[in-house]
């Protein structure tokens, strides 16, 4: 289905976007051209080869327009839209993303399975490395969870890594999330977050793409997509990447785009930290907790606080009575220590702990 307020676009006129859609070498900057110089996609259609050529468009573009192949994805288009929680947002429509619509090239068609409404939300991206550390999965897990706790919508890619971290922990705690994918929605990858995916769906999330709906992985698409991720949201932090990542590329367009650049440090020696330095040293804001990146955005200071782990927590509880390392917390709590570091980045996050000198002591919660 498409947003309620579409009907003032007919349905000739909205079979007709979608066949545009679907031509060869018809990009967003081409499409807008098309409805600018014809008034409507459906007179686009219909008008001639040579006023196309006119416009400097591919001879395969105004070719294809009429083709059954077209026509029939069209038709699939539209039949997708009938069946419950699937919509199509147009640039040119008032439930369109305002952040989104501030880009230069943003999508003139978004299809969306799920709810539309939180595109419209603040929200934060989380991109890093697909094959992240397991130090790094747990850092974007930890961040997710309580940026998602606070408010913010967590947007990134569905890929592997620090991608199905953040959306994973996100769902974790009651948060939304939004997946924004470089295939189409009915051709997704990787097939291994399928499952994530209509968890997402399910759950009152969203999975987005520009791309037509049986559109396949294709290399190029994947930076394309990175800029709706940064487009849609107020800010990107990227957890783990090296410096060949596709995450710098979303860390670009978000500097390109007005949108705050965030980033976590790591070892000198790890290779997925190469990326975060250099996106520091070219003015990112370092990150260690998520004050770092709330403090940034005091604009949104209704939802911007995190709600505090509680003080009862066992593990915060045993350091205001003394401070312990790691090892001995995991003794006196019959934890393992694997547990009882996860909790503590967690509790670090919020403000409740800190580490000194190798050893952890008890704080008062951020007022």
């Amino acid at each position: 289905m498409y947003p309620t307020n579409s009907h003032e676009i007919s349905p000739s006129e909205l079979e007709a976007r979608l066949r545009l859609h679907r031509l060869p070498e018809l990009g967003p900057k081409r499409f807008r051209l098309l409805i600018d110089a014809f008034g409507s996609a459906s007179k686009a259609i219909s008008a001639p080869a040579s006023a196309w050529r006119a416009l400097g468009l591919p001879a395969s573009s105004a070719e294809a327009r009429r083709s059954h192949e077209i026509r029939d994805g069209a038709s699939a288009a539209l039949a997708w839209l009938a069946r419950p929680a699937q919509y199509l947002l147009m640039w040119d429509q008032p439930d369109y993303p305002a952040l989104l619509a501030q880009i230069d090239d943003a999508p003139p068609l978004l299809f969306v399975a799920g709810d539309p409404s939180i595109l419209e939300k603040p929200q934060l991206a989380m991109v890093g490395s697909r094959r992240a550390s397991r130090p790094g999965m747990d850092t974007a897990a930890a961040f997710s969870r309580s940026l998602a706790s606070a408010g913010f919508v967590i947007t990134s890619g569905l890929a592997m890594g620090i991608d199905g971290a953040a959306h994973q922990a996100a769902l974790d705690v009651g948060g939304q999330t939004i997946g924004v994918l470089g295939t189409g929605l009915e051709n997704f990858y990787p097939q291994r977050h399928r499952r994530l995916a209509a968890a997402m769906i399910a759950q009152g999330s969203a999975v987005v793409s520009e791309f037509p709906l049986d559109a396949p992985p294709k290399a190029g698409n994947f930076p394309r997509r990175n800029r709706i991720i940064s487009g849609l949201s107020l800010g990107v932090l990227v957890v783990e990447a090296s410096m060949a990542s596709g995450s710098l590329i979303t860390a670009k367009l978000a500097a390109e785009q007005g949108r705050e650049v965030y980033a976590i440090p790591g070892s000198i020696h790890h290779p997925g930290a190469k990326g975060c330095h250099q996106l520091i040293r070219e003015g990112a804001v370092l990150v260690e907790t998520i004050e770092h990146i709330l403090e940034g955005l005091r604009g949104w200071q209704a939802l911007s606080r995190p709600t505090p782990m509680p003080v009862t927590h066992p593990l915060v509880a045993l350091l205001h009575a003394a401070p312990h390392t790691s090892e001995g917390l995991a003794i006196a709590s019959g934890r393992s220590l694997s547990q009882v570091l996860a909790a503590l980045t967690e509790l670090e996050l919020e403000g409740l702990v800190t580490c000194e000198s190798g050893r952890w002591l008890a704080r008062r919660p951020l007022l």
